[in-house]
């Protein structure tokens, strides 16, 4: 399969050798296009690293808890189907690709990032699904019965963003591995998953250990 070009392009940018794949998800029936581990067993030279650092590109990744909020929703659809969801900072698009899957009425996949929703369009497609597209979640009407959000608090700069998800949503469903001293009042922890990042990052052990809370608007 040919990669998307604005996405190869955009990855080609950063890393000259770079490639995108289709990659199916283990534990699941979607794949992605994610960066192609098997080509970049090699050290990145300093203006590489340097691209990198200043505009990393999440979106050819799969993170840990993504992955982990994927599977879950698979295996407890009765989260999301026949409602309206809100897929925060959704990167490749992984959670809200799964909410459809699991029967959700519409899924809205909101990044910030002009190239993370090129990534969902495209592994919405690859996946035959439809979905919907927002850079501005404050822009959103308070219309949703879920919001999922994976993999947004590994920058403690973020956290704040725990009290606005009510605030267009009913419910909340947070998926992370990085924050240990997670404590808020209105978020109660469901369960801890197992998952890991794609392409494998070799990260630490406890960055498998994907932990998934819920709130809910009073």
């Amino acid at each position: 399969m040919t990669p998307p070009l604005d996405l190869q392009r955009a990855l080609s940018e950063l890393i000259g050798d770079a490639h995108l794949v289709p990659c199916p998800l283990p534990g699941t029936a979607l794949s992605l296009w994610l960066l192609d581990a098997d080509n970049m067993d090699r050290a990145f030279s300093p203006e590489e690293t340097r691209r990198i650092l200043h505009e990393p590109p999440y979106w050819c990744f799969c993170w840990a808890s993504g992955l982990a909020l994927a599977r879950y929703l698979a295996a407890n659809p009765e989260w999301v189907a026949g409602k309206r969801v809100l897929d925060f900072g959704a990167g490749s698009g992984v959670a809200g690709i799964a909410a459809v899957k699991a029967g959700a009425l519409e899924v809205v996949a909101c990044d910030l990032d002009p190239l993370a929703l090129a990534a969902c369009r495209a592994n919405a497609e690859l996946n035959g699904v439809t979905l919907g597209y927002s850079e501005d979640f404050f822009a959103e009407a308070d219309r949703f019965d879920l919001i999922l959000v994976a993999d947004v608090l590994y920058d403690r700069a973020n956290l704040p963003l725990l009290d606005h998800f009510l605030s267009r949503g009913r419910e909340a469903l947070v998926a992370d591995s990085r924050v240990r001293d997670f404590q808020h009042p209105e978020y109660q922890r469901l369960d801890i998953l197992d998952a890991l990042t794609l392409p494998d990052l070799a990260e630490p052990w406890e960055f498998r250990k994907v932990s998934l809370y819920h709130s809910r608007r009073a």
